[in-house]
């Protein structure tokens, strides 16, 4: 391997699957308090949401109204309520989902150089869910913690593994794998979206050699995708939101949920936190984008050192 550049060298699936978890988790690092954010604008409007202030109920205004009044009322360290769970999620989320995209790509090609968009969007589909399947718990206590106001005298968690024994003990084991149908469906909309957007864009701006594979152009393919994602996935992202945070019998399912919104809130509803939902998701992919790409290569680097 001596002569060999990191750069030179595909990564092997191990590295992809390392190196996306550990971006991942970088970047929910860099964007919680976004999420946070978008989880308080999305689940406001719900007449029998279980978050109780214990000082009335708290009225959240725009992106940085709500991380200000989250700030003001229960401090600081509220906008980081529920980061465990979302690091586990992202370890086990991630991995599986963009770590994996690539082979999985290669496997509906069948070994072809060329790579058509109906190959992107399956692999896109089947990572997706595949990581659903193993994160969900993960994502649900997240959701719950995120939507828990710690000013409150009735708080329902005291950690992250007390709210995983009382999801379960309250709700069965089947309340940690709350909301799976639209969290697949929005995963395999948001993979496709993201990943997909990402490659396209990321094939077409060297193709055109109007960039270098280097970081503008990991930032610009990062950026657009992140954009694209909001966009479509917004919806099922709010129902999924609520219903996941959803007291046991509010909703009878996830379309009961949507069409509750759409009867209470109109149309507007499934694009609540819109705007923290795009500063977190296009800033969080220019942040995992861009580490993994750069992970990718120092993880190489390590391996061809060491061979």
């Amino acid at each position: 391997m001596v002569g060999f550049r990191a750069g030179d060298v595909p990564p092997t699936a191990t590295v992809k699957f390392i190196g996306a978890g550990t971006a991942a988790c970088i970047a929910d690092l860099f964007t919680f308090p976004l999420d946070t954010a978008k989880v308080r604008l999305q689940i406001q409007g719900e007449t029998k949401s279980p978050v109780n202030t214990g000082h009335g109920p708290v009225k959240y205004r725009g992106v940085f109204g709500t991380i200000s009044t989250m700030v003001r009322v229960e401090g600081p360290r509220s906008l980081y309520s529920g980061l465990v769970a979302g690091l586990q999620r992202q370890m086990s989320f991630a991995s599986v989902r963009i770590g994996l995209y690539d082979s999985v790509k290669q496997f509906y090609t069948k070994g072809s150089d060329h790579v058509g968009i109906g190959s992107r969007l399956m692999a896109g589909c089947t990572t997706g869910a595949m990581a659903v399947a193993v994160a969900q718990p993960t994502d649900v206590v997240k959701v719950r913690f995120q939507a828990q106001i710690s000013a409150g005298a009735n708080k329902r968690y005291h950690g992250t593994m007390d709210a995983y024994r009382t999801i379960a003990k309250e709700e069965g084991f089947r309340g940690l794998w709350k909301g799976t149908g639209p969290n697949i469906t929005r995963n395999a909309i948001v993979n496709c979206t993201e990943l997909v957007t990402y490659d396209l864009l990321k094939d077409a701006l060297l193709k055109s050699s109007l960039m270098t594979d280097d970081l503008p152009c990991h930032f610009t393919s990062a950026f657009g995708a992140g954009f694209c994602t909001t966009v479509i996935a917004s919806p099922v992202d709010v129902v999924k939101t609520r219903y996941m945070n959803s007291a046991p019998g509010q909703y009878s399912s996830a379309l009961n949920c949507a069409v509750a919104m759409l009867t209470k809130e109109g149309p507007k509803a499934f694009y609540k936190g819109f705007m923290p939902s795009f500063l977190r998701l296009g800033s969080w992919n220019v942040v995992m984008f861009v580490t993994y790409e750069q992970l990718k290569r120092a993880l190489m680097a390590n391996c061809l050192h060491v061979y």
